[in-house]
């Protein structure tokens, strides 16, 4: 599965911005579809998850202010970031996992940026 993010971007303290991500296949049924974040000097970590069936998955620090969800007929994830802190700057990846392999897809990365 190939995927390609986009919608990053610097905003705001308190502002907002809305992550995309189109996979090239169908990622219905046996794929999870997610965000990870990785910030400078730090390791990949997860930020939400979500099942084909809508079963989501959220780190604590993001819950009550994200929202992950998917359209299944258009083979895509979205992430709606509210209320953006300083600390959630960092590069964006979506991931695309098979739950019986267990492969692990990535898309390229996507820079979002919170700043006065």
């Amino acid at each position: 599965v190939q995927l390609q993010a986009s919608g990053g971007g610097l905003v705001q303290p308190g502002g907002s911005l809305r992550l995309s991500c189109a996979a090239s296949g169908s990622v219905f049924g046996v794929y999870r579809l997610g965000w990870f974040r990785q910030a400078p000097g730090k390791q990949r970590d997860l930020v939400a998850t979500i099942t084909s069936g809508g079963g989501t998955n959220y780190a604590n620090s993001v819950k009550g202010r994200f929202t992950i969800s998917r359209d299944n007929a258009k083979n895509a994830v979205y992430l709606q970031m509210n209320d953006l802190k300083p600390e959630d700057t960092a590069v964006y990846y979506c991931s695309a996992q098979n739950l019986v392999t267990n492969r692990f897809d990535w898309g390229q990365g996507t820079q979002v940026t919170v700043s006065s």
